[in-house]
């Protein structure tokens, strides 16, 4: 059996379990020939061409990208085992010397960084949702100097859940990680249309909801403050330490 016709089988099956109304679709008037959704009905769930996942259910899976996959294993609501098994397949489709994409580094505009440097009274920062530092004035870069690797880059995340002197660093190391948990978190957390995280990587984060601490061991996020974990807290200062003598807020 080839790869084919094992995308073939695995999606036809899941296909044929569903009924429109488990996936909240009017079940229309006309006869069904065939159990379960029809391909323009999944096409519809996973916002793609009706030709597109026609021609995806054949088995042309090689040049598709993990959003795509990810979209249409929610549109087949694939539990984590299927949702592996088809990525499994459509890595396993892929040309043996094709190689990923490394993600570029989103650049920052001048007037974005003239915007900061012209911000002398305060540490000054832009980030993205992974939370690299872009972009920083010469005050945040004095604040910020623990953060920043040998190479120029800075993440906060990998500083404070993997760096040691991120306990000293934050006199409330909790609190600073729970709102850092909580943007990483939101930034994974899926569009009202969607039933899960966006991706493999935040599924797992959802589901573990472990946030490594620094020389402590793995801590899991209470439960019961989910929602402050899907939304990032307002209003709240993280308690820092510059590197010179003296804490700062």
């Amino acid at each position: 059996m080839d790869s084919r016709t094992d995308i073939r089988d695995f999606l036809a099956t899941r296909r044929a379990r569903l009924t429109p109304e488990q996936v909240g679709l009017p079940a229309g008037g006309r006869r069904r020939r065939v159990p379960g959704l029809r391909r323009e009905e999944v096409a519809v769930l996973a916002g793609v061409s009706t030709e597109w996942y026609t021609r995806l259910e054949k088995g042309h899976i090689s040049g598709v990208s993990d959003d795509v996959l990810e979209a249409v294993a929610q549109a087949l609501q694939l539990d984590e085992a299927e949702r592996t098994y088809l990525f499994d397949l459509a890595r396993a489709a892929r040309p043996a010397n094709r190689t990923p994409r490394r993600r570029k580094q989103a650049e920052v505009r001048p007037r974005v960084q003239w915007m900061l440097d012209s911000m002398t009274s305060s540490a000054a920062y832009v980030r993205n949702g992974r939370m690299d530092i872009l972009a920083i004035n010469a005050l945040g870069r004095a604040l910020y100097s623990p953060m920043f690797a040998d190479d120029g880059s800075a993440n906060i995340a990998r500083y404070q859940f993997l760096d040691p002197s991120a306990q000293d660093y934050f006199p409330d190391w909790d609190g600073a990680a729970n709102v850092t948990v909580a943007l990483l978190r939101a930034r994974s957390w899926p569009r009202p249309a969607q039933q899960g995280p966006a991706s493999p990587r935040g599924r797992a984060v959802h589901a573990q909801r472990r946030v490594p601490r620094p020389m402590g061991g793995p801590q899991r996020a209470d439960p019961s403050r989910r929602e402050e974990a899907v939304q990032p807290p307002r209003g709240r200062a993280a308690r820092s330490r510059l590197p010179l003598p003296g804490p700062c807020r």
